[in-house]
């Protein structure tokens, strides 16, 4: 009893130390903004899986795979299984998903450990499951795949999601000969999850606008006042405003920031994170990196604000000069994208404008939607000039993240380089990339006193 008034007491004073802040994180009310509710959201993913099972069959047969197996674990999700399956929470021990191409049909079962409404609609699901052990032998007797796809040896962390316990249950119920018809599944995952639907743009576009939204408030005077509010205190505000506008996130959010007079501090050749107990002041270039999650999809966005001085009614002319210079780069990015273009030959011509333009460019683009960091055609300086990445073709349809910046001297700093960063959610048209909003192109401006 004793420790539970000493664990009120702590959590009221946490929160009265942070309710200047907090108490400011209110839902956005306008349409543009709110999502559908729960139940809502569900039977409108469902419609997406629909859509994306019948695309599945050719998919597969692009890539060679005659049986793919996908596991869900007991409160350790296979990041695959929401975009595979319903949408909804899986709590058996071993839920396994198999999509079979018969020859004539694609054959869909689930193996779980009940009967599920939802599940049946979309899966073979029997009220009464044989054991999955069994069912996985009678299905290789039945079927003899060659190819049996699975989460293995794959680069990225959706595509070797297979646990090391599961793959020997799955090698065991199915046999020694069908383990060696076990092919990794990575190239079949990659194009199911980087493939969009047109039934998807009006959510992923409300998202987007949840997303800017946010972003503009956080980088206001409702937010932050000159000399007082913190880094800490903005984070916060952003966690409070994803959870007012329920919304999740798949990265933490982060603020730059830059000071006439001070060399900032770099981390792995990007500009550091700054840290959360700094005071913002006027005159300073402030960065801010945030997404969020919501109905499986995600986004990624990074706008610029800065700190006015006493008197100033805009930003200095040498910011605003770095600031153009990353949207000819975005916009440069835009247009040297095309359908079928290989994602190494893109990531040259960018760079070989920027260039001739004499600006300091560095690009590292990724593709978004099921993923924050999403699986396809990157424009990374740190893949696409090499490797596998180098040859992936552009796909019509896809998302991208369009990051990147640039750096520029400023004059009014006295030359010093100011790192000026942004980052867009776009989609792939036979025009090149388009973003679902227009790109920044002034800073977001905070008042002083």
């Amino acid at each position: 009893m004793v420790f539970s008034r000493i664990a009120s007491a702590l959590l009221l004073a946490v929160a009265l130390s942070s309710s200047a802040v907090a108490q400011k994180s209110k839902p956005l009310e306008s349409a543009n903004f709110r999502l559908p509710l729960w139940s809502q959201q569900i039977t409108i993913r469902e419609g997406w899986l629909a859509k994306h099972h019948a695309l599945l069959l050719p998919m597969m047969r692009r890539h060679n795979i005659d049986m793919w197996i996908v596991v869900n674990e007991e409160f350790h999700n296979d990041p695959l299984t929401e975009f595979i399956a319903p949408p909804r929470p899986y709590t058996g021990n071993r839920d396994i998903f198999v999509f079979i191409d018969t020859g004539t049909g694609l054959r869909k079962i689930a193996l779980t450990g009940y009967s599920e409404e939802n599940v049946a609609r979309f899966f073979e699901n029997a009220d009464d499951p044989v054991p999955a052990d069994k069912a996985l032998a009678d299905l290789y007797a039945q079927y003899k795949p060659k190819h049996i796809g699975l989460g293995i040896g794959a680069p990225r962390g959706v595509q070797r999601s297979l646990t090391h316990d599961t793959y020997q249950f799955i090698a065991k119920a199915m046999g020694p000969e069908a383990e060696t018809h076990f092919v990794p599944a990575a190239d079949l995952i990659e194009e199911y999850c980087a493939t969009r639907i047109p039934e998807e743009f009006a959510t992923y576009q409300l998202l987007v606008n949840l997303t800017d939204e946010i972003t503009r408030r956080a980088f206001s005077n409702e937010v932050i006042t000159p000399g007082k509010t913190t880094v800490g205190d903005v984070r916060r505000w952003l966690y409070d405003a994803m959870y007012a506008n329920h919304v999740n996130t798949w990265f933490q959010q982060d603020m730059r920031l830059q000071r006439k007079g001070r060399t900032g501090p770099m981390s792995r050749g990007f500009l550091a994170v700054e840290p959360e107990e700094t005071i913002i002041q006027p005159g300073d270039v402030l960065h801010l990196d945030f997404g969020v999650t919501a109905m499986g999809m995600n986004t990624d966005w990074q706008k610029m604000g800065y700190v006015l001085l006493p008197g100033e009614k805009d930003a200095p002319a040498g910011l605003k000069a770095a600031m153009a210079n990353t949207k000819t780069l975005q916009h440069t990015l835009e247009t040297k994208s095309r359908p079928g273009r290989k994602a190494g030959d893109v990531y040259a011509d960018i760079m070989a404008e920027m260039t001739k333009d004499g600006i300091e460019a560095h690009v590292y683009s990724h593709p978004i939607g099921d993923q924050g960091h999403g699986l396809g055609a990157a424009l990374d300086s740190r893949s696409s000039t090499a490797g596998v990445m180098h040859d992936k073709l552009q796909q019509e349809g896809t998302y991208l993240s369009i990051e990147l910046s640039t750096v520029t001297p400023v004059a009014e700093w006295g030359g010093q380089k100011v790192y000026s960063m942004g980052e867009d959610d776009a989609y792939l048209t036979s025009e090149g990339y388009k973003t679902f909003l227009p790109l920044q192109t002034s800073f977001y401006l905070i008042h002083s006193k």
